[in-house]
């Protein structure tokens, strides 16, 4: 049985294992490897009882042997194809660095996210401070915030976008919440964006509104690697596929190897809605599909992804260099304390897709997710479950646009609350007066 181990980040900058238990020595999960001096081991670990730790993270063993160690989420990249991504941000962003050893590959943020961070910690009170006695004003003060984390961590991540040519590790910055029903708005705010975060491997992330799809499209023609998100119908997604291609087309280059685009559909918060339908509707039948809905619709989604990307019109583009908008499972944490704490993660493993995970169900799956290929393994199950929902009365179109419209209504209200817990700071620093 392999053992459960806790890595830490030391401020070393080094990374260690300690067991959690004196049975567990010897089988943890990662070999130390010093970061940049010749210290024994033995000598870095009698540090480890004076040095305050700033990052714990639950490990999986996969091998046991005395090199580096594997964990469930290297398998499900290198055997499955599934890039793991990490759905938070926050200071300091070495914290990342054990995750990046345990098998995550790129990052993903939004206003709620940063909303967290940002208002929950000090880490941030310097450069804000800094910020705010030049004259910046609070809106502005945000985004730098904001810009210096996404840089930092993609500078963290650049090792594996360099390895994969460009395919991996990218972190992501949405827009403003604002700006959801703004074509224009949407459009000029991700230039923005992607010109001061000046990474390679920084995706812009746009709301999958009906207004900000061709914005989508815009973006992209402009060169500029966009991860769409908000994602909740068939029916949307295939737009956004449509925005992606269009896009690339538009673009007028040559060499369309270095604009990429993952689309983000969103899982878990469609099982919460529909299943409030099916409770209402209080049949055997109703009762028995709760649960379904959202893995159900993210395998015709995969369905929707393949055909879209093959045939004549794809196929000019690969000669370009174009690569495949990779499918996102989002919103991936499991709100129903009933369900399986993989149960959005494990049925959606399959080749040339991205799940992105919070703490809770990243730390899951490396305790105890299976790998294998199963986001195509029932597909005619998949059809069945969505088919037999829109009978008993789910109205997959309204379901689409009700989780559409709370999920940028949430991120507004995220956003909003954070610029005004930015502006309490200021004032109670004395460092703004109104």
């Amino acid at each position: 049985m392999a053992s459960a181990c806790k890595l830490s980040t030391l401020n070393t900058g080094c990374l260690l294992l300690e067991a959690l238990r004196p049975s567990d020595y010897g089988k943890c999960c990662l070999t130390f490897k010093p970061c940049s001096t010749n210290r024994n081991l033995s000598a870095s670990l009698r540090s480890l009882h004076s040095i305050p730790l700033k990052t714990s993270f639950r490990i999986k063993c996969s091998q046991t042997d005395g090199n580096a160690k594997r964990t469930s989420l290297h398998d499900l990249y290198e055997k499955e194809g599934q890039s793991p991504w990490y759905d938070n941000l926050c200071r300091p962003v070495t914290d990342l660095l054990p995750l990046i050893a345990s098998g995550v590959r790129g990052v993903t943020s939004n206003p709620a996210i940063f909303q967290k961070a940002i208002s929950s910690s000090n880490a941030y009170n310097d450069q804000f401070r800094e910020l705010v006695d030049a004259g910046k004003d609070i809106e502005s003060a945000y985004w730098e915030l904001v810009v210096k984390d996404i840089q930092d961590a993609c500078k963290l991540f650049e090792p594996i976008y360099d390895q994969t040519d460009g395919a991996d590790g990218y972190v992501s910055v949405e827009v403003s919440p604002r700006l959801a029903d703004d074509t224009e708005g949407t459009i000029e705010a991700a230039k923005w964006l992607h010109k001061v975060v000046d990474r390679p491997n920084v995706y812009i992330k746009i709301p999958a509104t009906e207004a900000c799809v061709p914005s989508v499209k815009q973006v992209i023609a402009s060169g500029i690697s966009v991860n769409v998100t908000l994602i909740f119908s068939l029916a949307r997604y295939e737009a956004v596929i449509d925005a992606y291609l269009d896009g690339l087309e538009a673009s007028g280059l040559n060499d369309l190897s270095r604009v990429t685009s993952v689309a983000s559909f969103f899982v878990s918060r469609v099982d919460t809605l529909v299943d409030k339908t099916l409770e209402k509707i209080g049949t055997p039948e109703a009762l028995n599909l709760r649960g379904k809905a959202a893995v159900a619709q993210a395998a015709l989604a995969y369905q929707l992804y393949q055909r879209k990307f093959s045939g004549p019109r794809w196929e000019a583009l690969v000669k370009k260099g174009a690569k495949k908008q990779r499918l996102l499972w989002a919103s991936t944490s499991v709100k129903n304390p009933a369900y399986p704490d993989t149960l959005y993660v494990a049925p959606l493993i399959g080749p040339d897709t991205v799940s992105t995970m919070p703490d809770q169900a990243l730390q899951a799956f490396i305790d105890h997710g299976t790998v294998s290929r199963t986001i195509d393994s029932n597909a005619s199950e998949a059809e069945g479950i969505y088919n037999a929902l829109q009978k008993l009365g789910v109205d997959w179109t309204h379901v689409g646009s009700q989780l559409e419209h709370e999920g940028v209504d949430s991120f507004k209200k995220s956003f909003d609350s954070l610029l005004d817990s930015l502006q309490e700071k200021a004032n109670s620093l004395k460092l703004v007066s109104h």
